[in-house]
């Protein structure tokens, strides 16, 4: 088997982890508005890890001859502008997904994307080294895709919808492995920056969208649950990077 056919069966199995949130729930029939606070919960810790224990101190291991965190600054500025406009769309049209769902949806996909770099970088370097790094990637994007399916249903879409977008969402790890194979000299000079972009997305849906609506539901119910279920993805995810990055 070559090199490409490696790294596209390797970014596909990457991609269908995507599914398995939603197998989860179905096995375990569970309530996603019973549980939904606490999977936002959840995932809001995971992506703020993610940001600042993945894609931050990867994007600073690049030599570069700018401040790299104005493209930090600038994720969370276009993101914010183009939350503005789903909100201008979700006003007039009168959807009833929140604007969260989409914004995660154009991270998750952007995140992705990195992945499929990463596995096409280590698949050339070495087949082994890239089987490695798949399975470094399956293990810590199950709990993220778990947290972006979450926050799909919690949003307002239908699981089988949520399910469909989350996968193809996804998919762009395979676009990423792709043009990673071909063009891998020139995207690593745009790396830095695309992974400090990705970084404040994250840091925005986790500060502005998520943790806000925690703060809501904890004057409502006064619960300190979601505050636990907060940290362990903090602490899940965390152990995740640190452990399997190399």
């Amino acid at each position: 088997m070559d090199i490409l056919s490696q790294v596209i069966i390797a970014s596909l199995g990457v991609s269908f982890i995507s599914l398995v949130g939603g197998l989860l729930l179905i096995w375990n029939k569970l309530s996603v508005k019973k549980f939904s606070t606490y999977l936002v919960a959840f995932a809001a810790g995971v992506m703020l890890t993610t940001a600042f224990i993945d894609l931050l101190p990867e994007a600073l291991e690049y030599p570069v001859n700018e401040n790299i965190y104005f493209y930090g600054l600038f994720g969370i500025i276009v993101f914010f502008l183009i939350e503005r406009v789903v909100i201008w769309f979700h006003h007039h049209d009168k959807i009833r997904v929140k604007p969260t769902a989409y914004l995660v949806l154009l991270g998750d996909g952007l995140h992705n994307f990195f992945d499929g770099l990463a596995i096409a970088a280590a698949f050339i370097g070495n087949p082994g080294l890239g089987l490695v790094t798949t399975l470094a990637i399956s293990a810590h994007e199950i709990p993220h895709e778990i947290a972006d399916l979450s926050i799909l249903i919690y949003s307002g879409m239908k699981t089988p919808k949520a399910l469909f977008y989350n996968f193809v969402s996804a998919l762009t790890a395979l676009i990423g492995a792709v043009i990673g194979f071909y063009y891998l000299n020139k995207f690593e000079k745009m790396l830095p920056a695309l992974l400090m972009f990705s970084a404040g997305v994250f840091i925005y849906i986790a500060c502005t969208d998520l943790i806000p609506d925690l703060h809501q539901d904890f004057k409502k119910e006064k619960k300190w649950s979601t505050t636990i279920t907060f940290i362990l993805g903090v602490i899940l995810t965390y152990f995740l990077i640190t452990s399997l990055e190399h």
